[in-house]
């Protein structure tokens, strides 16, 4: 299969497989693609335009978006922060350094590279709102899991009576976020208070420092499954990604940590690209069972999964892999929490507040829009490719899948993750607020800008990281 970067000086479309392609020919073809990718990237920015412009006009008619600037949930607020500086120059450094050190750089120094780069850049996205609004008062909002700490002193007990106070109108309902979400997430910042790390300050730490480990984690998946290749000219796009300015600070980045290392860990146990593959399978699917027990919407991260066994083409890791995934449920069940009970309920809550007020027509599309200033240009245009791609992925895979192609292997794992949000999408529980809920999922497009041609990537950069820093110095996005 041949893909659509092919440059003058790689004659075999950038894959290594089938007769050279007469330069003129190969020339003609990546100017058609580059323009391709231009026109699918234009087509974003009309999508977001047109959710802005539509958002606007049924906002100010009736208000039933609920959000005051559509289709984000943020309002005008533009400002400068402490955070402006180091934003400016984590820019500048990935853009014009990036790419190059993810070539050159030995591989563990990479990820130690990209796990800091990410980090730095998430925070200092954060300390553009201010140390107190941006970092340590985000998490402790009237919204936030923070605001119940003290209701579990009795963990068993608070689980059994969990699923009573999640409906609107009963006594003590749980604030928004902890009422959306399984008791996991929540567990997760009263252990970090049991162990001296309370309040907004560290909780922040924790989930930027832990979500930024997420890059690593998509690197590693990638280079087992396509090839290390790939993974070095994915990660400048994963450290800048748009979706820094939700991740600082949110605790979905570390709930895209958690699935991450899951999906990262069954593609270690499939290829045995690692020491002991067992060991791999079994924390990957406990890593699952936690996730599942973060967030309800993130079962979904199954097809990633199920796309890993499918390019790996084994199902060994599979009995392993479920055995872990047992452990968290069956320890919330005899707590006394039922997840099914619960999410139900949840529902029930969704719709007694804004999810059964905001229209679905404007949001089904909207939320693509916000998908898309969240992932950034340079992951549309990769969608883009990856969609041309994966005709010709499928039937090498079919055929002679020890020798199929890198690009086409990329391609098939990002369309999982765009199959995952486009179910979470029609499924109407995801309405607005996505730019920051889906960051699990959008991870997994990030590394579709590694089929962007070489010679253009600075290019993509700055179309990724310029979007991002104008949302973030001209809305406030708090909750």
């Amino acid at each position: 299969m041949k893909t659509e970067d092919a440059t003058p000086t790689d004659t075999t479309g950038g894959t290594g497989h089938g007769p050279p392609a007469p330069p003129d020919r190969t020339d003609d073809r990546a100017r058609r693609a580059g323009r391709a990718d231009l026109i699918a990237a234009g087509a974003g920015v009309l999508l977001v335009a047109a959710a802005v412009v539509v958002g606007h006009v049924i906002q100010n008619r009736d208000g039933s978006l609920r959000a005051q600037w559509p289709p984000l949930l943020a309002s005008w607020d533009p400002h400068l922060g402490p955070g402006t500086p180091a934003a400016l120059v984590m820019a500048v450094l990935v853009v014009a350094y990036g790419p190059p050190l993810a070539a050159r750089l030995p591989w563990r120094g990479l990820l130690a590279a990209a796990w800091a780069g990410s980090t730095a850049w998430v925070f200092s996205m954060a300390l553009i709102d201010g140390w107190h609004r941006g970092v340590a008062k985000r998490l402790t909002t009237k919204h936030e899991y923070l605001r119940v700490i003290d209701r579990f002193e009795d963990i068993p007990a608070t689980l059994r009576d969990f699923t009573n106070h999640i409906v609107i109108g009963e006594p003590g309902n749980w604030p928004a976020h902890v009422a959306g979400h399984p008791p996991g997430a929540t567990l997760t910042f009263v252990w970090l208070d049991r162990i001296g790390l309370g309040g907004g300050a560290w909780a922040a730490l924790w989930c930027v420092v832990v979500g930024g480990s997420a890059v690593l984690a998509a690197l590693i998946t990638v280079r087992v499954l396509a090839d290390e290749r790939l993974a070095r000219r994915a990660a400048p796009f994963l450290v800048l990604a748009p979706a820094a300015v939700w991740a600082g600070v949110s605790a979905d980045g570390y709930f895209a940590a958690v699935a991450a290392w899951s999906v990262a860990l069954l593609a270690l146990a499939a290829t045995r690209r690692v020491r002991f593959p067992a060991v791999a399978a079994l924390g990957g699917g406990l890593l699952f069972g936690w996730t599942c027990y973060l967030s309800y919407g993130l079962g979904l991260m199954a097809a990633v999964l199920l796309a890993v066994l499918v390019l790996a083409r084994t199902a060994r890791p599979v009995p392993l892999f479920l055995l872990g995934a047992l452990v968290v449920p069956v320890a919330f069940a005899l707590a006394g929490f039922n997840w099914w009970t619960a999410y139900h309920l949840l529902v029930e809550r969704y719709y007694q507040g804004a999810g059964g007020v905001r229209p679905y027509g404007y949001w089904v599309w909207a939320n693509l829009a916000c998908a898309t200033l969240a992932a950034g240009l340079a992951a549309v245009a990769g969608l883009r490719r990856s969609a041309v791609a994966a005709p010709g992925a499928v039937r090498e895979w079919r055929s002679r899948p020890t020798t199929a192609s890198p690009e086409g292997r990329l391609a098939l794992l990002v369309l999982a993750a765009l199959a995952a949000l486009l179910v979470a999408d029609l499924s109407g529980m995801s309405k607005a607020e996505t730019e920051r809920i889906w960051q699990p999922f959008l991870l997994w497009l990030l590394p579709a800008a590694a089929l962007l041609p070489r010679r253009k990537v600075r290019y993509w950069l700055v179309a990724s990281a310029v979007p991002a820093l104008l949302i973030n110095h001209l809305l406030w996005t708090g909750w």
